[in-house]
């Protein structure tokens, strides 16, 4: 390894990138049209080609699929619709033999109804694992306790006939949350933890990690006044003060964190609530590095409008709440949320691409969103998701449709019909063919990743903003004792000169990659044009 490589002076973790794969559509192996561990394997050297350092696997434990392995019915077995361990146990050797890291989907908030540990609950309420997850009587007039409603619609209360008590469920009603306010079920999960431990995974991000600590009380959550009937998600209207982040979430997190760390050069990644307020992220860093979570999931950029100035000011702010033993991150795309191409177009793509590779921080890439992948229109009737099917227009699947590796049938990805649709444009939109073009956005995020690991300046270098009341392009420098770099980034669809303030004695600097993938010259700072849709890396 060169000695000007950044991953050597900080944990992977804070120099690396870690790429997300959504394992039921990354490829199929044996031709049933769901992708699997071997077909995993077999990408590697693709992934290695691109230049991430670590996989994030989506849940791949058994499990019934009722929530497509978020319904978790044995958290130390590998679900034979993925394979078996010995394929686990080969993917993982594999990519730490390429440099790479694996790292695991982890979901303790809840269970399936068909986990070992319910089945026991729920046989009698004198069960020993009764208060293993939340049981209550139901209210005078056969109600349930309160008016908390699940995430994928209706209420968060199912009644069990036989027992004659409700159970809490914040998904589905087959995804029963657990107690964690008893200490056995504490103990059960941080066993399950160290089994993939001992296996070698280099950490896991945790489901919804901030939503395991409900209020005992079950007091009923208040109306959100920001929530518009007919506009908005009907699981938004109400605000989760209650049901959810209630007292004594950051000690539990801790306690996960104690688990993960005693183990060598592990990371703790955490699913938390889509804040736009850096202020209510900042917390769960904990008091000192490694108190709590190593990275709080920062999904703020895909919640921001994409426009120059609130952009800036988002990261800006996110920059400075961070605490000083913390970390920052950055998310622009993942398996809930709409494709990024389709939310910004294919142009701002290539310049969120060299923005989320840029800023200060981890970045995180979904797997297709280097090829400028799209939402596929699913037909309701071939809709999968158990969100989609109960909330019809909110379907998670549009961005959940198999990667597109070539213009062969079904992409490359499978022999048969796939698991959920294709994309129309999979012939042209396809690792092979993107590989091959120079412009490419997949020859772009190729040319980023592979500057990124070359550059201390943008891995661990300083964040400041420049020209903070530009409308139109966000400008900040990346720096280090020995090293400067400068971003511009051009928001908006006309051409833009900008006069930067002196950063060199010249104020001359080379541009050495465009978004536009077509240009490396000599620039003067105080005239650098940016064409429509453009960014830039300039070496001052």
């Amino acid at each position: 390894m060169p000695m000007n490589d950044s991953r050597l002076s900080a944990p992977w973790w804070k120099t690396g990138v870690i790429y997300q794969i959504y394992p039921r559509s990354f490829q199929d192996s044996n031709g049933d049209g769901i992708g699997d561990l071997a077909g995993i394997t077999a990408r590697l050297d693709y992934l290695a080609w691109l230049g991430v350092d670590a996989l994030w696997l989506s849940p791949i434990y058994e499990s019934p699929m009722a929530d497509f392995g978020y319904d978790v019915s044995d958290f130390t077995a590998i679900d034979p619709i993925f394979g078996t361990m010995d394929d686990f146990d080969a993917l993982v050797r594999e990519a730490h033999a390429r440099g790479l890291k694996v790292v695991m989907d982890f979901v303790p908030n809840h269970t399936s109804n068909l986990h070992p540990w319910f089945l026991e609950s729920r046989a009698a309420r004198t069960s020993p694992k009764r208060d293993w997850y939340i049981w209550v009587d139901p209210t005078p007039d056969d109600d349930p306790p309160n008016n908390w409603i699940a995430y994928f619609g209706g209420p968060t209360w199912t009644l069990d006939e036989k027992t004659g008590q409700y159970y809490l469920h914040n998904f589905l009603p087959e995804q029963p949350d657990l107690n964690y306010r008893t200490e056995a079920v504490k103990h059960a999960v941080w066993n399950d933890l160290r089994f993939w431990l001992e296996r070698g995974v280099d950490g896991f991000r945790i489901d919804v990690v901030d939503r395991m600590m409900k209020d005992p009380l079950l007091r009923d959550n208040p109306p959100n006044p920001d929530y518009v009937q007919g506009r908005d998600n009907p699981t938004r209207a109400f605000l989760r003060v209650y049901s959810e982040r209630y007292d004594g979430i950051h000690d539990l997190i801790k306690e996960f964190q104690r688990v993960i760390k005693a183990y060598e050069n592990r990371v703790s990644i955490g699913e938390i609530q889509y804040f736009d307020d850096p202020h209510q992220i900042a917390p769960y860093y904990g008091d000192y590095e490694s108190d709590e979570l190593d990275l709080p999931f920062n999904f703020g950029l895909m919640l921001q409008h994409w426009a120059a100035r609130t952009v800036r000011q988002f990261v800006t702010a996110y920059d400075a709440a961070i605490p000083p033993h913390g970390f920052p991150n950055y998310v622009l795309g993942n398996h809930d949320q709409h494709r990024l191409a389709s939310r910004l177009g294919w142009e701002q793509a290539r310049v969120a691409a060299m923005l989320l590779l840029t800023l200060r921080g981890t970045p995180f890439i979904y797997n297709g969103e280097e090829l400028g992948m799209e939402n596929v229109t699913i037909p309701q009737h071939q809709v999968k998701d158990p969100q989609g099917k109960n909330l019809p227009g909110f379907t998670r699947d549009v961005a959940r449709t198999p990667m597109q590796w070539s213009n062969a049938p079904y992409a490359g990805f499978s022999t048969v019909e796939p698991w959920l649709p294709l994309a129309n444009n999979y012939e042209t939109v396809n690792v092979e063919a993107e590989r091959a073009k120079p412009d490419s956005i997949l020859t772009l995020y190729h040319r980023l990743l592979g500057y990124r690991r070359r550059t201390p300046a943008l891995s661990l270098g300083s964040y400041r903003p420049l020209l903070e009341a530009d409308d139109h392009c966000f400008v900040y420098l990346r720096e280090t004792t020995d090293q400067r770099r400068l971003i511009a980034l051009n928001f908006s669809g006309e051409a833009q000169t900008l006069a930067l303030p002196d950063v060199t004695e010249s104020n001359m600097g080379q541009l050495i990659l465009s978004t536009l993938l077509d240009r490396e010259e000599q620039v003067d700072l105080h005239t650098l044009h940016l064409r429509p849709n453009e960014g830039v890396i300039v070496e001052v």
